[in-house]
């Protein structure tokens, strides 16, 4: 087995974002002015290699305006990563926004030496058939869900149990 860094090995989920002091009630924007405001931290919560690139990333097509929230790079994987923030579950639509900034930034922003870009879809809760359906780990996309408060010591242990028998299964799946 070789040792070479994956997105599946960098992203996480969740993201823990209490430090942003969001409580019950905020829209899309306090989400990311809160991020920008306490930047360091998110990109602390992001884990290593991540850089920040733009807020609000404006892309033009076909005279349709769009704006990516987030844009980073990551240094180890060499890549853009746009990020889109949602405030609700995971809707499979998304997908398609996505998609279309990831295509956008490879065709127009990739430089030389660099892979094609990769997207973090940050909503407040996931689907997961949905996104197992819609094959998003073979178009360069990651859902992961943000957490504004420390999850109870309950949840935690499940999120490590899921994580725990996904590896088993991702191992076995390998070895054979």
């Amino acid at each position: 087995m070789q040792d070479q860094l994956t997105p599946e090995l960098v992203f996480r989920d969740p993201y823990v974002l209490d430090f942003l002091g969001l409580k019950d009630r905020y829209l899309e924007k306090d989400l990311e002015d809160a991020i920008l405001r306490e930047l360091e931290a998110f990109l602390l919560e992001l884990g290593a290699g991540f850089a920040f690139v733009a807020r609000q990333r404006h892309i033009q097509i076909d005279n349709d305006d769009f704006y990516i929230d987030l844009l980073f790079y990551h240094r180890s994987l060499h890549r853009l990563i746009a990020i889109d923030l949602k405030l609700g579950n995971f809707k499979a639509e998304y997908k398609g926004q996505m998609g279309l900034y990831l295509r956008w930034l490879d065709k127009y922003e990739r430089q030389q030496g660099e892979d094609s870009p990769l997207g973090i879809i940050l909503c407040a809760g996931k689907k997961q058939e949905q996104i197992e359906l819609l094959e998003l780990n073979l178009s360069g996309i990651h859902v992961a869900e943000y957490l504004t408060e420390l999850p109870s010591r309950e949840m935690l242990v499940e999120k490590l149990h899921r994580a725990i028998k996904v590896a088993r299964a991702r191992l076995e799946a390998y070895n054979n």
